[in-house]
C-alpha cells in the first residue's frame, strides 16, 4: 500500500505538487538534503532523539523498517495497561506515522514528538502566533513553529481515528535553552554512525539519570493549538479551501491514484527544492511552470520575478502574471537614495532588472564612493573570517543547547604596500573542548593592535558578541582584557542606541558590495561564494596576479588560484580537494541549500564530524587539513575583492588626473 506518511504530509504542507515529484525520485531531480548522516551531523536530531529516549528508560524501540512489522510490534506493545513505545508505528486507511515517544497511562496517549529546535518553554505559547494576526483575532501561526506543529497536529489524527477510544495528549519535546547542563561530555556520549546506509546513535557509557544530569529538553504542551489547527481556526493555511482534514484526504487520494494535485505557482517557488537540472531527470519547477504558466523551454532559463534581490513584491507580481524579471515595470520598485550615496535596495533591484531587460552583462561599480570609503581605512588591513556551530546538546558542564561554539578562523592581511599575508588561523579539532576563549585569545594576539578589520556578513560580529556574555558569566582570569577586546573591534545596538561601538569596529565587506558594486554574474545573490567567481571573471588585475603558481602558505604550496574553462574562470572553491571524501564540490552545494544550514554548512558539518562520530586520526587530520583550506580561501576571496576595487579606484585616479 501507498502511504501518506508525516514527512510525505509535510512535504504536501509546503507544496501539495511536491507529494507527486517526491514519489518518483527515479524521474525527478531534487535538492534537498537527502543524505541522513550529514543531515544528522548538521542539525543534531538523531542525538536528541536518542538522549530523550534516554528519559524513559524503560521504552521498548521498534526498529524494523518494514511497516507491517513495525504496526504489528506496535500493536502487541499497545495491549499493555501502561507503555512507553519509540518509533511507534500507527495506521489509518493509508495514513502512516511514526510517533518518536507514544506513552500509553491506562486510557490515556501522550504523543511526543522529539525536535532538535530550541525552546524557551515559559515563552513558548507567546512566541507561536503572528503578532499582526493576533490584534486582528486571528490565529496565525509564524513560520518558524508552523511545520513542527501541523507535524504533531498530523501524527494526532492518525492516532485519533486509529485509535478512537484511547485520550491523546499532544507535545513537543525541544532542547531548552534555558537549561545549564550539568554533566561534562553530555553530547559525547551519543555519537553519530552510519552502517549499510543507516544512520544510527551509539550510546557511550551510562545514560543513568545522574550520568545525564539536568533534563534540557523540555516538554512542550500542543493540545490547545493542535484543536484549533484540527478545528480549521489556524489562518496561516487553508489548503486551498479543502481544510485540514479535507486537505489530508486529498493527498492521501493523490498517493492512492498516483495523481499530481496542481498548486498555484507563487513566491514560495524560488527555493523550490525540485529547482533543479540534474542530469537524467526533469525538473518539477519547470514542469510546474510549463502548466501553470505557460512558460517554454527558452523563457524557463531566463530569471524570476522572484530572483530579484530582496524583493517583496514578488507574489503581487505573479498574481499580475508577471512571471520573469523581463516582464516587471521598474515603477514597482521602491527607490530612497541613501544619505551617503550608496546604492539602496531599490537601487540594486533596479539594476538587476533593467540589466535583464538590455541584455547587460558589464558590472557597475561605483568608484568615487567606494574610493571615499577606502580613505576611511587604516593599514594594515585585516580579513577575518570564522566558522562555528551550535551544538543541540552541550558538550560541557554549565553550558546550554545551542550556545554558539567558534571552532576555526581564518587571517589575512593587506599590507600599504600590497603585500598579502596569510597571518593566522585557528582550528580546534580537540574532541569536547570548548574552544570559544582560547579562539578569542588566538584572534586577539593574530589582530594585534593597529589597522582596519574586515568581515563578510554581520556573523563575526554577533558571535563575538556571543562570546563575550560567556566570557561575562565565566571565571576565566583574562576575561577582562578579552571582553575589552571584543568590544573593541565589535559593535551592539540595542533599539536604535549603540550599548558599545569599538574604534576598531569591524567594516562589512558585504555592505559594501551591497552599495557600490552589482554584477549580473552573482544573479542577484551577495554572498562570497558568488560575488568572487563574478569578480575574477571581471577583472584582468586578478586573472594575471593570481593564475601563476606562486601562493604558498601552510596550507597552499606553490597553488595557482586562476584556471580556466570554456573561457570562463573556474570557482577557486571548485579546485579544493573535498573536505569528505566520498562528496565533491558540487555535491556538497546541493546537500546544503536547505537555507538552515546554507552559510557554512559543510564546515559546521564537518567540525561535528570530528565531535560526534567515530573516527581514526588520520580521517581527523585530513578533516581538519581541508577545513584550513576552505577557510583560507574565504579570506582569500575578500582580499581579492578588496585589491580589485583598489586597483580600478587606481586607475580610475590617474585617468582623472590626466
Amino acid at each position: 500500500m501507498k502511504y501518506l506518511t508525516k514527512s510525505k504530509f509535510k512535504v504536501a504542507l509546503d507544496c501539495p505538487t511536491k507529494l507527486y515529484y517526491s514519489m518518483h525520485p527515479e524521474e525527478f531531480g531534487n535538492k534537498k538534503l537527502d543524505d541522513p548522516f550529514l543531515a544528522a551531523l548538521a542539525k543534531g536530531g538523531f542525538q536528541v532523539g536518542e538522549l530523550a529516549k534516554c528519559y524513559y528508560p524503560c521504552g521498548i524501540d521498534i526498529t524494523t523498517l518494514k511497516k507491517d512489522e513495525a504496526i504489528a510490534q506496535t500493536n502487541k506493545a499497545l495491549e499493555q495497561e501502561n507503555v512507553v513505545i519509540f518509533e511507534a508505528a500507527i495506521v489509518f486507511e493509508n495514513l502512516f506515522t511514526r510517533v518518536d515517544i507514544l506513552e500509553k497511562i491506562g486510557n490515556t496517549i501522550n504523543l511526543i514528538e522529539v525536535k532538535s529546535k530550541s525552546c524557551n518553554p515559559e515563552t513558548f505559547k507567546e512566541e507561536l502566533w503572528d503578532s499582526r494576526s493576533f490584534k486582528k483575532n486571528e490565529k496565525k501561526l509564524k513560520s518558524t513553529w508552523r511545520s513542527y506543529l501541523y507535524d504533531v497536529a498530523f501524527q494526532g489524527y492518525v492516532l485519533k481515528n486509529a485509535l478512537p477510544d484511547m485520550k491523546t495528549n499532544h507535545y513537543l519535546m525541544c532542547a531548552d535553552k534555558t537549561k545549564n547542563a550539568s554533566v561534562e561530555g553530555l553530547n559525547q556520549k551519543f555519537k553519530i554512525t552510519e552502517l549499510n546506509g543507516r544512520t544510527t546513535v551509539d550510546i557511550v557509557g551510562s545514560t543513568d539519570k545522574d550520568q545525564l544530569g539536568n533534563e534540557i529538553l523540555a516538554m512542550l504542551d500542543c493540545n490547545e493549538i493542535v484543536s484549533i489547527i484540527h478545528d480549521d481556526q489556524e489562518m496561516s493555511e487553508r489548503f486551498g479551501g479543502f481544510g485540514f482534514e479535507g486537505a489530508i484526504k486529498n493527498f492521501s487520494q493523490s498517493i492512492k491514484n498516483d495523481e499530481i494535485i496542481r498548486s498555484p505557482i507563487g513566491n514560495k517557488c524560488k527555493n523550490c527544492e525540485f529547482r533543479i537540472n540534474e542530469p537524467g531527470k526533469a525538473s518539477g519547477f519547470d514542469d510546474c511552470f510549463v502548466v501553470n504558466a505557460g512558460l517554454n523551454q527558452s523563457e524557463l532559463k531566463k530569471p524570476f520575478v522572484f530572483d530579484v534581490w530582496n524583493f517583496r513584491g514578488g507574489q503581487k507580481a505573479i498574481e499580475n502574471n508577471h512571471i520573469l524579471m523581463k516582464d516587471l515595470d521598474l515603477l514597482d520598485i521602491k527607490l530612497n537614495k541613501k544619505i551617503d550615496g550608496s546604492l539602496s535596495n531599490g537601487d540594486r533591484q533596479s539594476l538587476q532588472i533593467e540589466k535583464i531587460k538590455n541584455n547587460d552583462k558589464s558590472p557597475y561599480v561605483d568608484l568615487d564612493g567606494l574610493s571615499t570609503k577606502f580613505s576611511e581605512f587604516e593599514y594594515p588591513l585585516h580579513m577575518i573570517d570564522f566558522e562555528t556551530c551550535m551544538s543541540a546538546i552541550p558538550f560541557n558542564r554549565n553550558r546550554r543547547p545551542y550556545e554558539q561554539i567558534a571552532f576555526q578562523f581564518s587571517h589575512h592581511i593587506i599590507y600599504e604596500d600590497g603585500r598579502v599575508e596569510h597571518a593566522g588561523e585557528y582550528i580546534n579539532n580537540t574532541v569536547g573542548f570548548f574552544p570559544n576563549f582560547e579562539f578569542v585569545r588566538q584572534l586577539k594576539n593574530s589582530l594585534g593592535e593597529s589597522g582596519t578589520i574586515f568581515r563578510y556578513s554581520n556573523h563575526e560580529n554577533t558571535v563575538l558578541c556571543q562570546i563575550r556574555q560567556q566570557l561575562l558569566d565565566s571565571n576565566e582570569i583574562d576575561k577582562d582584557s578579552l571582553i575589552q577586546f571584543i568590544e573593541t573591534i565589535t559593535a551592539k545596538r540595542k533599539g536604535k542606541d549603540y550599548l558599545w561601538k569599538g574604534d576598531r569596529n569591524m567594516v562589512d565587506l558585504c555592505e559594501l558590495v551591497k552599495g557600490f558594486y552589482y554584477s549580473p554574474l552573482t544573479h542577484g545573490s551577495n554572498s562570497i561564494k558568488f560575488v568572487l567567481p563574478a569578480i575574477l571573471n571581471e577583472s584582468k588585475f586578478l586573472q594575471e596576479k593570481y593564475s601563476k603558481p606562486n601562493y604558498n602558505t601552510n596550507n597552499f604550496k606553490n597553488h595557482k588560484w586562476i584556471t580556466f574553462k570554456d573561457q570562463k574562470v573556474v570557482d577557486p572553491y571548485k579546485t579544493l580537494p573535498p573536505i569528505f571524501s566520498q562528496y565533491d564540490y558540487e555535491k556538497l552545494e546541493l546537500v546544503f541549500s536547505d537555507s538552515d544550514i546554507a552559510n557554512g554548512g559543510a564546515a559546521l558539518t564537518a567540525y561535528s564530524m570530528m565531535q560526534f562520530s567515530h573516527m581514526s586520526n588520520e580521517e581527523r587530520i585530513k578533516i581538519t587539513e581541508a577545513l584550513l583550506r576552505y577557510c583560507e580561501l574565504d579570506t582569500l576571496a575578500m582580499v581579492m575583492i578588496y585589491e580589485n576595487w583598489y586597483e580600478m579606484i587606481e586607475n580610475f585616479k590617474s585617468k582623472k588626473d590626466v
